[in-house]
């Protein structure tokens, strides 16, 4: 005998035994099923109504911006912080997903991530560093976890890092060096505990003076040059082949007193060039 299925109602004697259609597996529980919403939003233009439903999907996925979050504590940055760059990256994927590319969480994810990577890259180091160098630091840290993590590993060699990740013991080099530069020291930070502390400003070197008479020297060629060759002469001989007066009088055939007349009228007429003081009367021959 033909039984009417036309007005069957789950339930009742005459509904198939046919199981219902499970629900589509997700991956968290922080992951709501949200595909009516996000239907219902990309159908609604701008205004209070879309705005209305844009807030329903933050408020429901912000778990999983959370818990994101969570997965960079500890890295120097607050919780809290963290949770609101997460947040506005979640934001940041709500605005731009297509709901008929797929599943929300699977674009979600990688946006969200990204906004907190990016967060650190750009804002967390104390001094600006190449995004090449950050790179380099990141494959050197994880290159670093994988190798020792097994119990009893030892610390990974910069050719055991380079084998792993296929970059140079150089490169390498520098990323580990930017492992312990993603903060700055205080000069005044403390280096030794003992009796004998010292500080970071303590092993700097001082002001070298030398570079005052390097400007100096360089301030005082174009006068030199200007002077009569006989006088440039006498300098060269006093000051740097460290001639008496008295010989560079024997020398030249003149007084001493010349000589030291000569001396002090030419670095006076040099100094005075440098100065922005040159004096009247000429450059004559003394």
């Amino acid at each position: 005998m033909l039984t009417d299925m036309s007005t069957g109602r789950p339930g009742t004697p005459d509904t198939p035994a046919t199981a219902p259609a499970a629900p589509a597996r997700r991956t968290h529980d922080d992951a709501p099923d949200t595909a009516a919403l996000f239907a219902r939003m990309a159908e609604l233009e701008g205004g209070p109504e879309r705005d209305a439903v844009r807030d329903e999907l933050v408020t429901a996925w912000l778990p999983m911006a959370h818990r994101i979050a969570g997965r960079f504590r500890d890295r120097g940055e607050s919780v809290e912080d963290l949770r609101q760059v997460a947040a506005l990256g979640l934001v940041k994927a709500i605005d731009r997903f297509d709901p008929s590319r797929g599943a929300f969480e699977s674009y979600a994810v990688p946006t969200i991530t990204g906004e907190v990577k990016r967060h650190f890259r750009d804002r967390m180091w104390a001094l600006r560093v190449p995004r090449r160098v950050q790179e380099l630091r990141n494959r050197v840290r994880v290159a670093r976890r994988d190798l020792t993590q097994n119990p009893g590993s030892p610390e990974p060699s910069a050719a055991d890092i380079a084998a792993h990740t296929g970059l140079t013991e150089e490169e390498v080099a520098a990323g580990m060096e930017a492992l312990e530069s993603f903060s700055t020291l205080s000069l005044d930070a403390e280096l030794s505990s003992g009796d004998d502390g010292y500080s970071l400003a303590d092993t700097l070197g001082a002001t070298d003076s030398s570079y005052d008479v390097v400007v100096d020297r360089e301030a005082a060629k174009e006068g030199l040059r200007r002077l009569p060759e006989r006088e440039r002469a006498i300098l060269y001989m006093r000051f740097f082949e460290d001639m008496t007066q008295s010989r560079i009088a024997d020398k030249l055939g003149i007084s001493q007193m010349h000589v030291s007349r000569l001396i002090s009228r030419s670095c006076a007429r040099v100094r005075d060039e440098v100065l922005g003081q040159q004096r009247p009367g000429g450059r004559g021959t003394l």
